[in-house]
């Protein structure tokens, strides 16, 4: 079995490769392929890579390859695994060929294009964030063509694989995708997942999973919503709704990062947990005032921790391979590095450090080894998930066979789904509330017309697009933004100009 990591480059591959080695779910990859345009970050991360690999091969956690390079082939289960074969490519098709799975993480224009993204709009007195608001458009709308690039190259060059899209903005970039690769294109995120295992530590029960109570039946959650705009809206056990009796108590509302973050009394009011990003739409003020007051911005803060990373990182594996010990390893490094990462994550929405269990967790690689094992296997599992809100050969279909009937049917939706070797099966949501439906409308409605720009380079669209997002609301405002961006990110100015 054959994965490709798209973005092979980028921070955080080398936590996929360790779940990947390490079995987490028992399923045995031959090979890991990275691909990167950037040759010298590629030659970093997989210098960091090698070295997590002798770390584990020296702890026993995985044996060693057998000659040949090969493991069993099979694609399924296996003991104490071996390490997989890692190859290394800036070749796109040379990267994708023969795969069974492609992981795709790409960051078009990198941690600098990001800074763009948030400086233009906080300018403008606006939010400046990588997802949310005018920035996550722009981010968008300089992805998508490359995205729409990848998933032609998957689609030519390994028609059988699936892919796992981690490339942000997760939802419009996943619903692009799926215009290419219909449903064989699944959007993940972690944020739902670690709102939901939050809630199922308080109540002893494995929600995620679906453990089954004292009735026999299978505990259900309702989370619906698009990604980074979404709720917790109930979580059934023993065949009793359990939030209400969470949102009623304080205790319990203090040991659920999001309900500190959005504030309790407002979450009780509501009678729903929201992704911690809501933070965004309902504190944009405060938000916005604590992004301006700070030294940099997250997007700035990233630009610079990694930059010193990777260019300390190719000095440290340079002095390994010479012999030396001037300094850390790749490796020591890179763990360095990520903690103080994690640790400062959304550090804008806080008033205090983040607390060990939120920072721990299986992230995003977690729910994409899961993901792969239940199709690969047939094991099934349950995970919320980025899909269509109905399957790709049934856009004709009427209205009511949708998972949210009010939404055009090629949106992509955030919902509970069932993983199997048959594919993605997303279970049904209650009916969704009017004003989070508005909310859902409204921004689907400005990243639809992003979406418009990015493939026909309709200045127009791009326009209409960060005008009408809910947090700028203003023509006058959309083209200083547009503007802004065009001045800033020369892909953005160059597509457009082709309109």
């Amino acid at each position: 079995m054959k994965l490709t990591i798209l973005g092979g480059g980028g921070f955080r591959v080398p936590l996929v490769y360790e779940a990947v080695a390490t079995g987490a779910t028992g399923l045995t990859v031959d090979e890991v392929a990275l691909y990167d345009i950037d040759a010298e970050r590629l030659a970093t991360i997989t210098a960091v890579i090698e070295g997590l690999g002798e770390e584990l091969q020296a702890s026993g956690r995985v044996g060693e390859r057998a000659a040949g390079g090969e493991g069993d082939g099979d694609g399924g289960f296996g003991g104490a695994g071996v390490l997989p074969k890692l190859t290394v490519t800036t070749d796109l098709r040379e990267a994708v060929a023969g795969a069974d799975f492609v992981f795709s993480a790409v960051r078009v224009g990198g941690a600098e294009a990001r800074t763009v993204d948030e400086r233009v709009a906080l300018n403008l007195g606006l939010l400046g964030q990588e997802t949310i608001g005018p920035g996550g458009l722009a981010y968008a709308l300089r992805t998508i063509p490359v995205a729409l690039e990848i998933a032609r190259a998957v689609a030519e060059e390994a028609p059988g694989a699936w892919v796992i899209n981690f490339t942000n903005p997760a939802g419009i970039v996943t619903q692009a995708m799926r215009t290419v690769l219909g449903d064989r294109v699944v959007g993940i995120c972690d944020t739902p997942i670690g709102l939901v295992r939050r809630v199922g530590r308080l109540l002893d029960v494995d929600l995620v999973a679906g453990e089954k109570g004292t009735d026999g039946q299978a505990a259900q959650v309702d989370y619906v919503g698009l990604n980074h705009l979404g709720w917790l809206r109930s979580v059934v056990v023993d065949g009793e709704d359990r939030l209400p009796g969470l949102l009623a108590d304080d205790a319990a509302l203090e040991e659920i990062e999001e309900a500190r973050l959005i504030g309790k009394d407002w979450v009780r009011a509501d009678g729903a947990l929201p992704n911690e990003y809501l933070y965004y739409y309902l504190h944009t003020s405060a938000a916005i005032d604590r992004i301006t007051a700070a030294a940099t911005t997250r997007g700035e803060f990233l630009a610079k921790q990694q930059g010193d990373f990777y260019a300390a990182g190719v000095e440290a594996a340079g002095a390994e391979r010479d012999s030396e010990t001037c300094c850390s390893s790749p490796l020591d490094l890179w763990r360095e590095t990520l903690h103080q990462r994690e640790a400062t994550y959304m550090a804008e929405s806080r008033d205090e450090e983040r607390r060990e269990e939120d920072v721990a967790g299986g992230g995003y690689q977690e729910v994409a080894l899961r993901l792969m094992t239940a199709i690969a296997t047939g094991r099934p599992e349950r995970m919320i998930l980025d899909v269509g809100n109905i399957g790709a050969g049934r856009q004709d279909a009427p209205a009511s066979e949708r998972i949210v009937p009010e939404l055009p049917a090629e949106t992509v939706l955030e919902v509970l789904c069932v993983v199997d070797g048959d594919g993605v099966h997303p279970l049904p949501v209650a009916p969704v509330e009017l004003g989070r439906l508005g909310m859902m409308a409204a921004l689907r409605s400005s990243e639809r017309l992003i979406m418009e720009a990015a493939t026909t380079g309709s200045r127009d669209a791009a326009w209409r697009g960060f005008a009408t997002h809910p947090l700028v609301s203003s023509p006058e405002l959309g083209r200083l933004l547009l503007e802004g961006y065009e001045a800033g990110h020369p892909q953005i100015a160059e597509l457009l100009a082709r309109g």
